[in-house]
This record gives C-alpha cells, sequence and structure tokens, in this order.
C-alpha cells in the first residue's frame, strides 16, 4: 500500500510519518518513506542526518541511472525503515512534481519501488496543485494531518478537492484525518459533519512528541530508555493496525471556500452555537 500524507505546514507531518513508519515495521511490513520535501528533513528522526537526496545523485551522476546503485539513495533508518529524500529543485525555479516523478523513475529502475510493502510519501506543506500533488498520483490513500485550528482545516479542505480531483483518474481514496496537537476536536467535527470522512486518531497536545524532533530521534526509540513514553507509541501503532485492515476510504467532497469560512467563522463569531455543540459533546461522552 501507497500513502500519500499531507497537511498545513508545520502540522507536523513528518514526526506523524516517521512514527508511523515504524509502526509498520513493528507490525512486519517492509516499509520505505520517501520525503517530498526541498529542505530533506523528512527521514531526519529516522536517520541521525540530512541523507543525501535523489536530484543530487541524479546530478553527480549527469543522469545516468545506470550508475546509480540502491545504496546509492536507500538508507536504512530506525526500526529498518528504509528512506529517501526526493530534495527539490532550486527555490524559485523547477518543479516539485518532476522531482517526485524522477524519485519514482528511479526507484523502479533499481527495482526498489515494489520491494515494500509500505510506501510512505511526506509531502511538503498543503501545496496540492501541479507538481506537489505529484505523489497523489502514485498513491493508494491520502492521510491528511490536521489539528482543531481554522487554518489547519482550511488546507485539509484544499487536500480534500484534490483528492476528490485526482480520484477521477487514479484509484485513490482519502483514508481520513489524523488531529495533531489536538486537546478539543469541536471545530475537526464541525467540518467533518459537513464533509465528512473518518478520523482515524486524535494525537494530544504531549511535548514530549515536540522535542523528540529536536533530540532527532523518534518515539519509538526514546522509549527504549524511557518507557513512561511507550503510551504514545500506541497511538502510532493504533493508526497503523487501521490502515493495515485496507480500509476502503472515501471519495470527499469539498466545501467550496465560502461555505468554509461561513462554517468556521460561525463557530468562533456565535458563542451559542459553541455552547450547544460543548453540550452535545458532554452528552456523547456520557
Amino acid at each position: 500500500m501507497k500513502f500519500a500524507v499531507y497537511g498545513k505546514g508545520g502540522i507536523g507531518k513528518s514526526t506523524i510519518s516517521c512514527n508511523l513508519s515504524i509502526a509498520f515495521s513493528r507490525r512486519g511490513q517492509r516499509v520505505l518513506q520517501i520525503g517530498c520535501d526541498p529542505k530533506h528533513d523528512s527521514t531526519f528522526t529516522l536517520t541521525g542526518f540530512l541523507i543525501p537526496t535523489i536530484i543530487d545523485t541524479l546530478q553527480n551522476k549527469d543522469y545516468h541511472y545506470e550508475d546509480i546503485w540502491p545504496e546509492d539513495v536507500i538508507y536504512q533508518g530506525y526500526g529498518k525503515v528504509n528512506c529517501v529524500e526526493a530534495g527539490g529543485p532550486p527555490a524559485g525555479a523547477g518543479c516539485g512534481g518532476y522531482v517526485v516523478g524522477e524519485t519514482v523513475k528511479l526507484l523502479k529502475e533499481l527495482n526498489a519501488f515494489y520491494e515494500y510493502d509500505i510506501i510512505l510519501f511526506d509531502v511538503l506543506g498543503d501545496v496540492v496543485c501541479g507538481g506537489f500533488a505529484a505523489p497523489l498520483n502514485y498513491s493508494d490513500y491520502c492521510l491528511i494531518i490536521t489539528d482543531n485550528s481554522f487554518d489547519a482545516l482550511f488546507a485539509a479542505n484544499r487536500i480534500t478537492a484534490s483528492v476528490r480531483e485526482k480520484a477521477r483518474t487514479h484509484p485513490l481514496r482519502l483514508v481520513g484525518l489524523v488531529a495533531n496537537r489536538t486537546n478539543k476536536r469541536d471545530l475537526i467535527d464541525r467540518y467533518i459533519n459537513s464533509c465528512p470522512m473518518p478520523v482515524l486518531e486524535i494525537l494530544p497536545l504531549i511535548e514530549d512528541i515536540r522535542i523528540s524532533r529536536v533530540q532527532g530521534k523518534t518515539l519509538f526509540e526514546i522509549a527504549e530508555s524511557n518507557t513512561q513514553l511507550l503510551y504514545i507509541c500506541d497511538y502510532y501503532l493504533n493508526i497503523a493496525d487501521h490502515l493495515l485492515s485496507f480500509p476502503e476510504g472515501v471519495i470527499p467532497n469539498e466545501l467550496n471556500d465560502q461555505q468554509l469560512f461561513k462554517l468556521l467563522s460561525d463557530f468562533y463569531l456565535d458563542s451559542t452555537i459553541r455552547d450547544k455543540e460543548n453540550i452535545n459533546n458532554e452528552f456523547l461522552l456520557i
């Protein structure tokens, strides 16, 4: 299975992607994580360093694919997760989609693209137009990372639109949302009531998750010496278990911008809406 992970910039996609890759590996899957960001740090917490990018390697070899070996571009990280960084074009020039296409082309040339049970594309920000929508062309599912904020849900809605459009010509489905750094989900619930899609997991705001990125390690690696963090790893294992069940996924119907602004801004501006939905949520919890 192939997953493309999208979400608002800075929402925590790479942290979730790395820990999710290990969770897949812990479930006996052969995993390849492909970073699709020009700053090529998607796999940093898996490998402990910034690995060379596909584009850098191709340039060094004058684009002679026959001179490149798997070990030139595929690095094994923590938990036996294999890692690739696509890299990107120079700032203000080139196309990110070309870079992703060249990455997939090279991996196929190396007979590596079909050797894995799981391939996970960790994609730059919420850019779903043109080049950086390219990972959706190669994916079975899109996974959106969000939180309980206006900006994150606006980005999620844009990604949703891209999934719907790509699903016209590709066997692509939206597998659902993962809410990161989220202690309240009232705004998320309001959105998915209007644009139905599964919510796979709610990751609360936990300082140890943020610190792990600074430490350059995954939660799974840190938990080896601090077993009090094992409960955090269970969140990622739960997501992996759901995804390994071959979920049907959905072809979503996004809201237009006017509908979305009204939906979310009304929630912020009208306290009676918030109070009513909080009461409903409390009733459901009871």
